[in-house]
């Protein structure tokens, strides 16, 4: 028997909660979230364990493999694994966990992959080249009143709400 799944949270009360879980990570930790360091981590030491040697000549990726010996040293790499394992766990009690490609009625969902793919790998150098990931400049950045957390912000928003004007035709 099929349940039906429950409502999503309210988004203003799930800020709070997010806000609350920003000021513990400062409090307890020394440092707030973020999430592409650990994914650095861990492609770095994957390549370091396929392609011995190859990590070490590389003047980027050799930061991302010797210190700390193993990625799982590093506190970034279980706030991804607790990421990923609580909204799993947190759509398998809602009801909302199913295969399925969301997109718009003028594309198809191959294209809709193709497409995140293509703008999943440009975001994902971008994050590189600027040394962060947008929660940690949009969370942690902003949270401590950092100013180029804050302008980065304006602009992605800015940025976004252009681009959204060509390519709304393919959600409606």
């Amino acid at each position: 028997m099929k349940r039906a799944a429950w409502k999503y949270m309210n988004p203003y009360l799930a800020g709070v909660f997010l806000g609350v879980v920003l000021f513990g990570s400062f409090l307890v930790f020394g440092h707030g979230l973020g999430a592409s360091g650990g994914v650095a981590l861990l492609a770095g030491s994957a390549e370091a364990a396929l392609l011995p040697g190859h990590a070490a000549q590389n003047a980027y990726l050799v930061n991302l493999v010797e210190s700390p010996p193993s990625p799982l040293d590093n506190w970034i790499v279980w706030e991804i694994l607790g990421v990923v394992l609580g909204g799993l766990a947190s759509g398998l009690l809602a009801g909302r966990v199913r295969p399925e490609t969301y997109h718009g009625p003028r594309i198809t969902p191959r294209a809709r992959w193709a497409y995140a793919l293509l703008g999943g790998s440009i975001a994902g150098f971008g994050v590189r080249l600027a040394r962060g990931c947008t929660s940690s400049q949009a969370l942690s950045g902003g949270a401590v009143l950092s100013a180029g957390s804050w302008a980065f912000m304006f602009a992605v928003f800015a940025g976004a709400y252009l681009v959204a004007y060509f390519v709304r035709r393919l959600w409606t």
